[in-house]
């Protein structure tokens, strides 16, 4: 009889046993992205849904849109998740300029999230109006340091690639330009080709149509090489800004506190995804180049958030662009 009094005590924790030890993924996985469906983010974030659930023997991995604030909503929504490796985060580098841009941010970029690895890295293009007075990059700083604030540049708003290009570019070239914020990128291109709106600087996956169809005027890429699907578009370096360069680069974040055996588990299966030639080709066709095995780990990609954190905040703070 005691020994059937032992194993019916034992009988829950037998039972808990299993749960206990069971393997990740154990449950759907969400891939938050801070920005809205149809953009270049999403894009990156469904591709790498995708790729991971290829990875992960066909384990169902959905990707929710979690917008507003410059991408702070969704970032928070993640770093307030539970740290278990079925919630991520895919977001580009505004997580970096974030840290200075917001007054406030409900979660510490540095601390809150747990690096996984980097994944894509997209040029920009530095475009105008068809009929904007300049040809070449050169001729463009010119005109610029001359006209000045009666140039109009146009960004999708604080804390987006087309705002922290723009900060850049001026730092780069000594000028102030009448800065125009959107709601996004489609409204700036709708302007640019109604020629209400000067220039701005965006990514090649929103540009290179508009630039092939020749209906924007385009000065160069941002990237230390050209791009295939833009050969005879220069590099800033190579047209005379030296050392300008802008990468629009894309990672995968968890909540700080996943276990480390799931942190690289995910990192493996990132670097899994970017050799799948599907994925990759995809990638390609929007102009965006896969990291390499060395920059897809997790101190990898601490080591560049920091860094990027660090280059970008003397620019801000001499800009005076924050947001509440």
């Amino acid at each position: 009889m005691r020994h059937l009094m032992i194993a019916a005590a034992l009988l829950p924790v037998l039972a808990a046993a299993p749960a206990l030890a069971q393997a990740w993924p154990s449950k759907p996985i969400t891939v938050v992205v801070p920005y809205a469906a149809g953009g270049p983010t999403d894009t990156v974030a469904r591709l790498t849904a995708l790729g991971l659930s290829r990875q992960l023997n066909n384990h169902t991995v959905v990707v929710e849109n979690a917008t507003g604030a410059g991408g702070t909503i969704g970032a928070n929504r993640v770093a307030t998740a539970e740290p278990d490796g079925h919630t991520l985060l895919v977001h580009h580098v505004g997580i970096s300029t974030a840290a200075t841009l917001y007054r406030k941010l409900p979660y510490d970029t540095r601390t809150s999230f747990a690096p996984i690895a980097l994944l894509t890295d997209s040029a920009m293009t530095i475009i105008a109006r068809d009929d904007f007075p300049p040809n070449t990059l050169p001729e463009l700083v010119a005109h610029l340091k001359k006209e000045g604030n009666k140039v109009s540049y146009g960004n999708a708003g604080i804390g987006a690639a087309s705002h922290l290009c723009g900060m850049l570019m001026m730092s780069a070239m000594d000028v102030q330009l009448n800065t125009v914020g959107y709601r996004g990128n489609a409204p700036v291109m709708q302007d640019l080709l109604g020629k209400t709106l000067d220039m701005t600087c965006d990514q090649a996956t929103n540009t290179t149509g508009q630039i092939k169809a020749k209906k924007v005027k385009a000065y160069a890429i941002t990237t230390k090489q050209r791009l295939a699907d833009l050969p005879d578009l220069p590099t800033a370096d190579e047209a005379g800004l030296k050392g300008f360069e802008v990468n629009v680069w894309h990672a995968l974040y968890a909540p700080k506190g996943t276990p480390e055996a799931t942190v690289q588990k995910l990192a493996g299966a990132v670097r899994g995804l970017l050799k799948d030639a599907e994925i990759v080709k995809r990638f390609a066709d929007i102009n965006t180049t896969v990291a390499s095995d060395a920059r897809a780990t997790p101190a990898a990609l601490k080591a560049h958030l920091d860094a990027e954190i660090e280059k970008w905040a003397p620019l801000i703070k001499a800009a005076g662009q924050y947001a509440d």
